[in-house]
């Protein structure tokens, strides 16, 4: 797990004695956008949809967190209250730790509050590139980055191909690449049908990545 990266063996059996652990269905939401109740939370097994939901009322998916991944640890740090939603994406095995468990194991061993700068540090930076990518870069170079981004974070070898293993609806690609539904599906669409990738009951698998990068990484728009 990417938050305990680099601690000696004893040091992961304290981590873990201290840890709760939850199995969850799927569509089990795990906190909502203004929970006061915060937690450091963990996926061990599953997957897990970050919503965030605007004053009027429309919902967008933020990220998807996948075995290994910390999420809903930044309001420890910044104002207590959770900034969005997390919603189980099947069923998932997380494990979570109160602000004081957290702040305790940092102070203890601080290895984890490096890990934690690192983390945050590469989210800010994807989402400094998912800004760029949206105000510079035509739809279909966007949720060619977003497919890819999946791929790369969740994505499992096949025969045929890198199937991602999270559920994913349509609405989800569109939300993670700043487009709408008809033209995310409009993509993915031909993309299906030229054989770049294959969709099954919401299982996406990317068959071939090395096209998906060449239209990602076109140079004109």
């Amino acid at each position: 797990m990417e938050l305990f990266q680099g601690l000696p063996a004893p040091a992961l059996a304290t981590v873990a004695a201290h840890a709760r652990l939850r199995h969850l269905d799927r569509n089990v939401r795990i906190f909502s956008q203004g929970d006061k109740s915060v937690r450091a939370h963990a996926v061990i097994e599953g997957g897990v949809r970050i919503d965030q939901s605007g004053s009027d009322g429309a919902q967008v998916v933020l990220r998807f967190i996948g075995p290994g991944e910390l999420f809903g640890t930044l309001p420890l740090f910044v104002d207590g209250h959770y900034p969005a939603d997390a919603v189980t994406l099947t069923q998932t095995l997380e494990a979570s730790w109160s602000e004081d468990e957290l702040l305790a194991l940092i102070h203890r061993y601080p290895q984890i509050g490096i890990n934690v700068i690192r983390i945050i540090g590469r989210r800010l930076q994807e989402v400094q590139n998912r800004v760029r990518e949206l105000a510079t870069q035509r739809a279909e170079r966007r949720v060619a980055h977003a497919v890819l981004r999946l791929a790369r974070q969740a994505g499992l070898s096949t025969l045929d191909g890198t199937a991602i293993e999270f559920p994913l609806r349509r609405k989800d690609v569109a939300d993670i690449s700043g487009t709408t539904l008809h033209t995310a599906s409009r993509i993915l669409t031909g993309w299906e049908k030229a054989g770049l990738l294959t969709t099954r009951n919401r299982r996406l698998t990317v068959r071939k990545p090395a096209e998906l990068l060449r239209i990602a990484e076109e140079a004109s728009d």
